[in-house]
């Protein structure tokens, strides 16, 4: 089934997506950052700041975090001084990158399931802003409880509840966005679980096995230099975005062999569409 979901993602063009949904992933990254820790700053929150830093270089692999570090620094510099207003406009504009990020996973999942059309623009945005502030935030306070449960919970309950807690959370997210995101009709929630286990266990590899990679590397940060920090926030984001991408696709897949199509075609094998066939591809399950 992985294996098909596989081939599904590469058909649909799904990397090509998924950076798509990086990049906007690493900026919402860092605006949240800034925002959420000038907001702190400005109502005199100083160990906010320490906690914030010591929880990206738990929670964020390799050079990665130097780029959120900065964020932090620099928005613990706007919030001392009370400028309100960069802020807010860092609150608007964390928004309205959400809602992209929200739509640009729309499209995504809608060509998964061979959905070549999206909704009209405006139902479109309009449910991504919904996902953004509801399961946006399932996701976000999952990466919190990774990144702050260290400071914030007593060890003995640290580490037995806050990484089960966190993967509940992102598959509660996940789920929702699996569930809500696609323009049709979506199985039951127990299918979309299943989904939503395989992303976040693909997701937990991916920046495991990305950390130990760049604790090995010792030529990296030469490699790129300053640029280094950029490099592998955007190498995170994209590795994110893809194993997330894996687990609609595996919903998608699974979906397929109930109704008894057993193996994705691939992108080759194709023939052009008729009429007809083009019409009920475009035409979403209601």
């Amino acid at each position: 089934l992985l294996k098909d979901s596989f081939v599904r993602l590469r058909a649909a063009d799904g990397f090509s997506h998924a950076r798509a949904l990086a990049f906007t992933t690493s900026l919402i990254l860092v605006q949240g950052m800034i925002v959420v820790v000038g907001l702190a700053s400005a109502f005199g929150d100083v160990r906010f700041v320490r906690t914030a830093i010591t929880a990206i270089e738990a929670a964020v692999p390799g050079p990665a975090a130097d780029v959120l570090k900065n964020a932090v620094g620099q928005a613990n510099r706007v919030g001392a001084d009370g400028e309100y207003l960069p802020l807010t406009l860092g609150l608007v504009g964390l928004l309205i990158t959400a809602t992209v990020a929200m739509g640009q996973f729309e499209r995504s999942l809608n060509r998964l399931y061979g959905i070549e059309q999206d909704r009209p623009s405006l139902v479109k945005y309009t449910r991504a802003l919904l996902l953004a502030v509801t399961a946006g935030s399932l996701i976000a306070l999952a990466f919190l409880v990774v990144a702050f449960g260290r400071g914030v919970l007593t060890s003995g309950i640290e580490t037995v509840l806050r990484w089960p807690l966190a993967i509940l959370l992102a598959a509660a997210g996940l789920g929702a966005l699996f569930h809500y995101a696609p323009r049709r009709r979506q199985p039951a929630w127990s299918w979309l679980v299943f989904g939503s286990a395989v992303g976040v266990i693909l997701w937990t590899l991916a920046t495991l096995l990305l950390a130990l990679a760049f604790r090995a590397s010792s030529s990296f940060g030469d490699t790129y230099g300053p640029l280094a920090g950029i490099v592998a926030l955007q190498l995170w984001s994209f590795l994110s975005a893809c194993a997330i991408l894996c687990g609609g696709a595996a919903v998608a897949q699974l979906e397929a062999v109930r109704a008894g199509v057993t193996k994705p075609r691939e992108e080759k094998e194709r023939q052009p569409a008729s009429g007809r066939e083009l019409l009920g591809r475009l035409a979403p399950n209601r």
